[in-house]
Formats: structure tokens, C-alpha cells, sequence
């Protein structure tokens, strides 16, 4: 079978579908959305997977009504977006630096959304949606200064990583500075927020991050096509008819958004936007960013973390985001390895 096929539509359009990453793109669908049924009936109250379904569909009984639709569904929801937007703002952030290693969790931007939720706490006592607030003023805030400090004659990728692990440090240390300052119980506030969880999360998580997603990916995905001839570099790219530099920017702030929104919804979950894009291009084979396959991916690994999590060690006994940094930083090692072997570092 071709991996690569040419669909043309009765008005003469056509358009060149990627066999093996459409493939790939619905088994990620299909998983994310199998593991979100399993998590909606994972807790102290365990709901089968069948019954879950009926609810879904309006055909279950008061209390699995209450249970699904209140307290279960809106943090599989956001567990899906958060995945979604750390897979997606992760894969943006490797095409445009050309590096694998060049994702939030290395350019720092959960650490500054995780200052702007400490200073929140520690310094105002702030409320949950104060917090949130903070968050995702600390991560833009701390993205226009990467992009700004990386700046010269435009910016490039290595430049990008080298300026983001700078800014990591200098934030790393302010919020090991804050949470010093702190009393004990904005300490303990703190330390849970930081770890990446989706434990309580409700509606009013969920709204935000599906208005943002809704405007953001077919944004992306609209100038996924610049971004795929960026990677053979600028020059070429402006021969072939890209503003570089403006698509650069327009992708840059599209990622920024989605990671402080994400993280500011569930805390920093680690390595989700570092694996995601990877693991989603193993799978398909297939040259360029793979936005879509990235997005799926990202989704179908925090929920079934997060399901993990809970069927291991029980509800809210272990946060997703400790399962995620464990595999995370086994994934980073192995990564590491194999680019030291390759002679890229």
C-alpha cells in the first residue's frame, strides 16, 4: 500500500493524504477516547465501561448522571485539552528550533507559568482562579522574553533553546526562592499546584481551554504547510514564498498560548510536550512536524496517565503529573543517548 495517496474532490481540488499518519491519527483518537470512557469509571464509585457510555448518551440512572456529568467528565475533558494543547504547542516548538529537546519543558515555560501561580499564592493568597490567572500571565510572560532575548536579525532554533534554558534557571531559582519566603500552608498549596495534577477540576477549566483550542489548531494546522518548509531553512523558505519570520511569530505565540493555558488549567505536567511530538513522528514515519498526530498523542498520553495513576495507587493518591515525569524523564534519557550516538550533541 502507498503511503501517500492523491485525493481529488469534483471541483478539481487536490489534496495529498499521508496514509500511514491518518492511520495513525484515528488509533490515537481511538485510544484517547477509549481511555477517557475507562477513566470516567475509575474511582471510589466504579461505573463499567457500558454504563459509562449510557450516561454519556442521557440514559443513565440519577447518581451515574451526577457522578459522570459533575464530577468525572470535565476532568477527563480537560485531561484530553491539556494533552492536546502540551502535544501540539510541544511539536510547534521543535519544528521552529529544529531540535527535539526544544519543547516548554526545556525553554521554561511551565517553570514561569509556575511562577506566576507561586507568586499568587505566596504572595496574595490567592484564589483558585487567581491562581489560574497568574499561571498563564507567568508563562506568556515569560515566552515574549525567550523571544525577545533570542532576537537577532530574527530568531533561530539553537538560540532559542540555549536562551530558554537561561531564562529556566533564573525562574527556577525564583520560585525555589518563593516557596522559602512562603508560610507553611502556601508552601504545601504550592508544592500540590507544581506537581501537575487534574484532581477537582471542573467546568470552569474546561470552557477556556475548548474556546482556546477552537481558535488556535486550525490556526495552526492552516500554517502547518510554511512551517513544513521552514524546516529545510530560511532561505529556502523565502525563495518558496514564506514569511519566515511572520509565520515563525504567529506559531511561537500559537504554542505559548496553548502551554500557559494548559499549565494554568493543570499545573505543569512534565514531558508531555517533549514526548508527544516524538512518539507521534515514530508512528507515522512521516517527515514534517505532524501537528495532528502530535495533538492526538499528547491527548491519549495524559489520559491514560492519568487512568494509571488511579488504578494503581487509587483517586488522587498519586498526581498525574509524577507518572508523566517519571516517563518523561526515562523517554529524555533514552533521547539523549541516541543523539549523543548520532553525533548531534
Amino acid at each position: 500500500m502507498k503511503s501517500n495517496r492523491v485525493v481529488r474532490t469534483p471541483g478539481g481540488l487536490s489534496v495529498r493524504l499521508d496514509v500511514r499518519a491518518a492511520v495513525v491519527v484515528a488509533a490515537l483518537l481511538l485510544a484517547a477516547l477509549a481511555a477517557s470512557v475507562l477513566l470516567i469509571g475509575t474511582g471510589d464509585f466504579p461505573i463499567s465501561a457500558g454504563d459509562v457510555l449510557k450516561t454519556l448518551a442521557g440514559n443513565g440512572n440519577a447518581g451515574q448522571e451526577f457522578i459522570v456529568g459533575e464530577l468525572r467528565l470535565p476532568r477527563v475533558l480537560v485531561g484530553l485539552l491539556v494533552g492536546a494543547s502540551l502535544g501540539l504547542g510541544g511539536a510547534l516548538f521543535q519544528a521552529v528550533t529544529r531540535n527535539p529537546l526544544g519543547s516548554p519543558d526545556v525553554l521554561g515555560l511551565g517553570q514561569g507559568a509556575t511562577a506566576g501561580a507561586l507568586v499568587m499564592i505566596v504572595l496574595f493568597s490567592g484564589s483558585a482562579a487567581q491562581v489560574t490567572m497568574g499561571a498563564l500571565a507567568g508563562g506568556l510572560a515569560t515566552g515574549l522574553a525567550i523571544y525577545l532575548l533570542a532576537w537577532k536579525r530574527g530568531v533561530h532554533g539553537y538560540r532559542l533553546v540555549l536562551v530558554g534554558i537561561g531564562v529556566s534557571a533564573i525562574v527556577t531559582a525564583v520560585n525555589g526562592y518563593l516557596l522559602t519566603v512562603s508560610d507553611i500552608v502556601d508552601a504545601q498549596r504550592a508544592v500540590v499546584w507544581m506537581t501537575g495534577s487534574l484532581s477537582g477540576r471542573d467546568w470552569d477549566q474546561v470552557w477556556p481551554l475548548l474556546a482556546l483550542c477552537a481558535v488556535l489548531v486550525p490556526l495552526v494546522l492552516a500554517n502547518a504547510r510554511g512551517l513544513r518548509l521552514m524546516e529545510m531553512g530560511d532561505d529556502v523558505s523565502h525563495a518558496l514564498g514564506v514569511r519566515v519570520e511572520r509565520v515563525r511569530a504567529l506559531l511561537m505565540v500559537a504554542a505559548v498560548l496553548l502551554t500557559a493555558t494548559a499549565t494554568a488549567a493543570a499545573g505543569p505536567v512534565s514531558f508531555v510536550a517533549l514526548t508527544a511530538p516524538q512518539l507521534a513522528r515514530r508512528l507515522t514515519r512521516s517527515p514534517g512536524p505532524n501537528l495532528l498526530s502530535s495533538l492526538c498523542m499528547g491527548a491519549a498520553l495524559l489520559v491514560t496517565a492519568d487512568w494509571a495513576s488511579q488504578r494503581i495507587f487509587g483517586a488522587d493518591q498519586l498526581p498525574v503529573g509524577v507518572v508523566t515525569g517519571v516517563l518523561g524523564g526515562v523517554y529524555l534519557l533514552w533521547l539523549l543517548v541516541a543523539e549523543r550516538k548520532a553525533g548531534r550533541i
